[in-house]
């Protein structure tokens, strides 16, 4: 579990991170979102004890970081580059020394992500992005640690790669592990994780499980063409429900059984009919930090 509390971090008169509070627990994983600059990293560096608070507190596993015995044994911390004039297999060799490991968990680490013996042995700064993720992730989850805390893990994987990370996050969750990330990947977030901590300016702005907040935006509800999805929204309003029209889609607030009865008997065939819709936690995402953003501000 990873229990933070009011946690703050000022730098002179310049506020990074803003009283914030959120728990995670074991068999979850939490996605932690938020625009460059939001604060999301200085909050994990705290979490991890490389950061000391101005104010608040965090624990993992009822412990601060720095007080737990032997850390990397029971948290996986993926924040920071590796060396790059070292090779993947010296990265994680020397990880293991610090953690009382042999060379067994070595090379159970560099299979478990998928770095074969010919790329542990290149020097890191041979590495492609996703390689150098992956060297990351071995790194994490070396010490068969409970908790993980993750800072942009799919950042330079190719589709194949966030889809086996994304199976590698789930097992490590469902297992009853407790996992905490940091991604730009809105998508992949919002199909691996459980619960969603958005901050802005380093406060929080949303938080709550994935399907309460996405499902809060409604469903969506597409047609076969306009005349047909016009005369949907016709029935939907005659109905009392609140609809609005963008790119082609409905967003009705309204569970999808109810206008999929509602498409039946005006005989409208739908092409689409989803809770929230794949682009809800992008939309809220882009609407909730818009001001914090660097391209709000510029707007």
């Amino acid at each position: 579990m990873i229990q933070i509390e009011h946690l703050t971090k000022r730098y002179g008169q310049f506020t990074a991170v803003d009283d914030i509070t959120f728990t995670v627990q074991p068999g979850t994983v939490v996605g932690f979102l938020g625009p460059n600059g939001a604060g999301k990293s200085t909050a994990l560096r705290m979490v991890t004890g490389l950061t000391p608070p101005t104010s608040g507190r965090a624990t993992v596993l009822g412990h601060p970081y720095r007080d737990l015995p032997n850390p990397g044994r029971h948290v996986g911390v993926m924040l920071d580059a590796q060396h790059p004039g070292r090779t993947g297999r010296e990265v994680l060799t020397i990880a293991a020394l610090h953690m009382g490991l042999g060379k067994g968990q070595v090379a159970t680490a560099l299979e478990r992500v998928g770095l074969t013996d010919d790329e542990a042995g290149r020097r890191v700064r041979n590495y492609s992005l996703g390689m150098r993720q992956r060297l990351g992730l071995a790194a994490a989850l070396l010490g068969d640690p409970q908790v993980l805390i993750l800072d942009e893990p799919a950042n330079g994987l190719d589709p194949q790669g966030i889809h086996w990370m994304r199976g590698l996050l789930r097992d490590f969750a469902d297992g009853g592990g407790t996992v905490l990330l940091s991604s730009h990947l809105l998508t992949e977030v919002q199909v691996i994780a459980d619960e969603i901590v958005m901050i802005g300016r380093g406060r929080i702005v949303a938080q709550g499980t994935t399907t309460d907040l996405v499902g809060a935006r409604g469903t969506r509800a597409g047609a076969v063409d306009a005349a047909a999805l016009d005369a949907l929204a016709t029935a939907l309003r005659a109905r009392d429900l609140d609809v609005t029209s963008s790119a082609g889609v409905l967003l009705v607030n309204a569970a999808p059984e109810v206008i999929g009865a509602v498409a039946l008997e005006e005989r409208v065939v739908l092409t689409e009919l989803s809770a929230g819709g794949a682009g809800s936690l992008e939309e809220m995402f882009l609407e909730l930090t818009a001001a914090t953003s660097r391209e709000g501000a510029a707007a």
